[in-house]
């Protein structure tokens, strides 16, 4: 179903991938206003063609010592070596992989839940999310998440996309779902979580995105997968 809004998806994904190249932009940015040198493959070339012969190796960990654990995350401290063989300190966080449910109670309308959320200081709608638990398939993880947050089960599960939810320090990989032929489920929530549900449409919640309202990077990349498929 075609849906009336002040960007179609492929702007969206756009915009998306300039803003996570900010960090490339600095760099540029810093280049040009002297603060650094460019390195020497650099020099006399645009950064756009940039290509280092060094940028496909992998690093090696010489050594690792775990920092900090409880139930949910684990914190290590390791010395990476670099391809130029020189050595770094690299500080890593491991979590469980996740996944994430946007549930369509019919072609139109979608199941969203809110929260507040400690780290984020705020309450934020968002679809069904949570850990996998020792012992579960990925479906398994996303029908409980499904039933303890928004009351549902699904009869159709489908795969949108898995993703990092944070390349850089954190070891987190998210799967993104789809479900469909919804009926009604009861489990207890997490101790941790008081939950609303509010049932909205689908283009009332892609609206929400691209409006910058929904933070939470899972439901956004779900909203836009879904509807790049209608």
């Amino acid at each position: 179903m075609g849906v009336s809004t002040g960007m179609d998806v492929t702007s969206i994904w756009a915009v998306l991938i300039i803003a996570s190249a900010g960090g490339a932009h600095n760099d540029g940015a810093n280049e040009v206003a002297g603060n650094r040198e460019p390195p020497w493959y650099n020099r006399g070339r645009p950064m756009s063609g940039a290509s280092h012969p060094w940028s496909r190796i992998p690093w090696k960990t010489t050594s690792s010592r775990p920092v900090y654990d409880n139930r949910w995350i684990k914190v290590r401290e390791d010395i990476a070596e670099l391809p130029s063989g020189q050595t770094t300190v690299y500080g890593v966080v491991e979590c469980s992989e996740c996944v994430g449910v946007l549930p369509f109670l019919d072609g139109d309308r979608v199941v969203l839940v809110g929260q507040y959320r400690y780290v984020a200081r705020d309450f934020y709608w968002e679809i069904p999310t949570g850990g996998q638990h020792a012992g579960e398939t990925l479906e398994e993880a996303a029908q409980r998440e499904l039933a303890e947050e928004a009351g549902y089960e699904a009869g159709c599960l489908v795969k949108l996309c898995d993703f990092h939810t944070s390349k850089s320090i954190l070891r987190e990989v998210a799967h993104l779902y789809m479900a469909t032929e919804l009926r009604p489920a009861s489990r207890p929530p997490d101790h941790t979580e008081f939950i609303e549900r509010r049932v909205l449409p689908f283009a009332e919640v892609l609206a929400m995105v691209e409006r910058g309202e929904i933070k939470d990077s899972m439901t956004v990349i779900a909203v836009l997968h879904a509807a790049r498929r209608r």
